[in-house]
């Protein structure tokens, strides 16, 4: 199957247009993410990046993610982007919503406008004004499949994103106490947010899950053990939800994300124990 992309000349406000990577080890995580979804990447320069330096990795010619020396003191992390029309406009909106601007929009030669943010339940996030060319592969083997946003104030969280982008909200956790929410847009889903349960030690901060889909004919338990011959970490081992089989990972660097098989579904759904990706 070719992969395609997400370019329509005008993406709608809220919509996940972009992940990227802020890495510890940038030679590393380009050798893991090349290993295990066949990457290809191809260096731009930015000048909102500590070295100026950022990886855009494709797939089939389709960007996929970027990828960027960390800051000193910075983790390794994913972070997802959400599409806006008008990143001044957006950071505006940010602060009188209670949030915090930490990076003023700026321009990006031949990439649009980004910027950014920290929403009031704690988590970072980053708004993109992206180019009307702009591509980006999803819903395919290997490219973005969907993000959470892991937090302890799931009311904050709502309150903020769904009045920035006009969000439906729809609680898809079950009967045990499980808060986990469907941001929807048009009746759409387009991000998901959960309330970290004891899983979760207390001092894990809030942050943001990035999913990955597998090629069904691979699954997830195969994709997981490549990932340990990679240099990779196992967090959570496969397991089965009504989104099909999941398994957490990290990579070399320690940056943490989940990989999804969409083909197993099952009925029931339970949130494994992870390993405290952030315990110091």
């Amino acid at each position: 199957m070719s992969v395609g992309s997400s370019a329509p000349s005008v993406l709608p406000s809220g919509v996940p247009c972009w992940v990227e990577l802020a890495t510890v080890d940038e030679a590393a995580s380009h050798r893991f993410y090349e290993g295990l979804f066949g990457w290809t990447y191809v260096l731009s320069r930015d000048p909102a990046t500590r070295t100026g330096r950022y990886l855009i990795g494709t797939l089939e010619g389709v960007p996929v993610g970027g990828l960027y020396q960390a800051a000193p003191g910075q983790a390794s992390a994913w972070m997802i982007n959400i599409s806006v029309q008008n990143a001044q406009a957006a950071a505006n909106w940010v602060q009188r919503l209670g949030g915090a601007v930490t990076l003023e929009p700026t321009v990006l030669p031949h990439r649009g406008c980004i910027m950014h943010g920290v929403e009031p339940s704690g988590a970072p996030f980053v708004l993109w004004q992206p180019p009307p060319d702009w591509a980006f592969a999803t819903g395919y083997p290997n490219t973005f499949s969907g993000a959470d946003l892991n937090t302890r104030d799931g009311a904050a969280a709502d309150g903020f994103f769904t009045r920035l982008f006009s969000y439906t909200s729809l609680q898809v956790g079950d009967n045990r106490g499980i808060d986990y929410v469907e941001w929807r847009l048009d009746q759409q889903p387009v991000l998901y947010r959960y309330v970290m349960g004891p899983e979760y030690p207390p001092q894990a901060p809030p942050h943001w899950m990035v999913y990955f889909g597998v090629d069904p004919a691979r699954g997830a338990d195969a994709t997981a053990g490549h990932a340990l011959m990679l240099g990779g970490t196992v967090l959570v081992e496969p397991y089965d939800t009504p989104w099909g089989r999941i398994a957490i990972l990290a990579d070399p660097a320690g940056a943490v994300f989940s990989i999804i098989d969409h083909s197993r579904v099952s009925e029931g759904w339970g949130r494994a124990e992870v390993d405290d990706p952030y315990d110091d």
